[in-house]
């Protein structure tokens, strides 16, 4: 069912939509945008998000103070056309006494009587229209002007967005530099440990031929060292020979 506004009031449930309105331009427009995108998954899209919600409430209260505006106009006209019929019934009561008729000069005067009586109502409403009027119209501009800020900085935003987004991967690859920097140490320190195994093994293979070296040398010096048969000993075998002592 269509809602009925009365002369010159915005309605209960219009109001309660332009506070609505209201609520979330006074959000957007004194938070910190940077901390709302922190919160974003995507804050490119999020601001254009915003922007759109705004843009979409600012087409409503476009909408209902062009009523109230219209409203405005209504009373003002209703008003101008009560004064007319006021001033008129005050020319036809001249007319019906000037044609000697004060019957209908009468009828005249207490038709006026009642414009007049509704008179002071429709300066009320009209005074209360144009009030209304007055307020939407200053809200509706500060709205915009809300609106044109936020585009302007949407760029500026956008902008650092972006270059966040290009120092991150600046980031994960001088990450993955100091990675392989230590890959590369480790790898340079095994293969230090694997030398210093290689030389430990060769040198103890030298050792091991040095003993057996030295075996060889002592076994070999013991024969050597056998005392050689002299002349003395050959003859004292032939003595012994000879003597039958064998």
């Amino acid at each position: 069912m269509k809602k009925i506004r009365p002369y010159g009031y915005p309605l209960v449930g219009d109001m309660e939509d332009i506070m609505g309105i209201l609520t979330r331009f006074k959000d957007i427009m004194s938070a910190n945008i940077n901390a709302l995108l922190d919160k974003a998954e995507d804050p490119e899209k999020m601001i254009d998000q915003y922007l759109r919600n705004l843009e979409k409430d600012l087409g409503e209260v476009k909408a209902e103070t062009a009523s109230v505006m219209a409203e405005e106009t209504r009373a003002k006209r209703e008003l101008e056309e009560c004064k007319q019929q006021i001033d008129k019934m005050q020319e036809y009561a001249q007319k019906a006494l000037l044609a000697g008729n004060e019957a209908d000069a009468r009828a005249f005067l207490e038709k006026k009587q009642t414009y007049v009586n509704n008179q002071a109502s429709l300066e009320q409403v009209y005074k209360v229209a144009a009030d209304n009027a007055v307020k939407m119209r200053q809200l509706h501009d500060k709205l915009v002007k809300d609106v044109e800020s936020l585009e302007s900085r949407r760029d500026a935003i956008k902008a650092k967005v972006k270059a966040a987004k290009a120092q991150e991967k600046i980031n994960k690859v001088a990450s993955k530099g100091v990675g392989a920097s230590s890959d590369m140490a480790a790898f340079e320190k095994m293969e230090a440990k694997a030398d210093r195994m290689l030389d430990e093994a060769n040198a103890m293979s030298e050792l091991n031929k040095s003993e057996e070296s030295t075996d060889i040398d002592a076994l070999t010096a013991k024969y050597d060292a056998q005392p050689q048969t002299s002349a003395v000993d050959d003859e004292l075998a032939a003595l012994k020979a000879s003597m039958g002592l064998q």
